[in-house]
């Protein structure tokens, strides 16, 4: 499968169940404390380094991304899926979303204070993940904080319904802490913190902080 295949599969998928999935989404933090907390520290780490634009990249239909403007960020969202981007932008007026793509993000150098992926690299097959993780180097700026969140575990599966019982085609990947960990030593991040959370779960899930530095 070519990058332009699994890339089509993503976006028209996303399209097809944006409206069910900001459903689902909207409120999904307020019952999640250690994701919430997790997301209270990247923001300090962003303050501490003298605040500037964050990008939530696969940001969804923003709930994120406004949960980032709330900890007082300059927070902005990028997506593949234009109808999701179409939602964040119906709920959240206020807020800055383009359509884009990690594989070839569209921001200068250097240019965000702070990058955040909270489960948006699920469905990027390992092969594209460290090209993806030197594309988030490239627009950090020297000493911006990096927050990446997974499922946990091995192997990948197909989904071919989602929410809403809507028709899709994606391969949900699931991968271990420390195999992204040495995906972004390679791409010049330092690591700084990894979470476990429901480490007692089917799918756990991992955070990982990490700095260009």
């Amino acid at each position: 499968m070519t990058t332009d295949d699994w890339l089509t599969d993503i976006r028209d998928s996303y399209d097809t169940v944006a409206a069910d999935y900001a459903d689902r989404m909207r409120g999904v933090l307020a019952g999640a404390p250690y994701l919430r907390a997790a997301l209270a520290l990247f923001a300090e780490l962003v303050h501490a380094d003298g605040g500037g634009p964050v990008a939530d990249v696969g940001c969804g239909p923003g709930h994120v991304t406004a949960h980032l403007h709330g900890l007082g960020l300059d927070a902005f969202g990028i997506d593949l899926s234009p109808a999701m981007i179409d939602v964040a932008r119906r709920d959240r007026p206020d807020l800055r979303f383009e359509v884009g793509s990690m594989t070839d993000l569209d921001l200068a150098d250097g240019s965000v204070a702070g990058l955040l992926a909270f489960w948006s690299l699920i469905h990027l097959p390992d092969d594209a993940v460290p090209a993806v993780f030197d594309r988030f180097r490239r627009v950090l700026r020297p000493g911006g904080p990096l927050l990446v969140g997974f499922h946990v575990g091995t192997g990948s599966r197909l989904k071919t319904q989602g929410y809403g019982g809507h028709p899709m085609r994606v391969h949900v990947h699931r991968r271990r802490p420390d195999r992204v960990a040495a995906w972004l030593r390679d791409s010049g991040f330092t690591l700084e913190a990894h979470l476990l959370t429901d480490p007692d779960a089917e799918v756990p899930g991992a955070l990982l902080f990490a700095r260009r530095p």
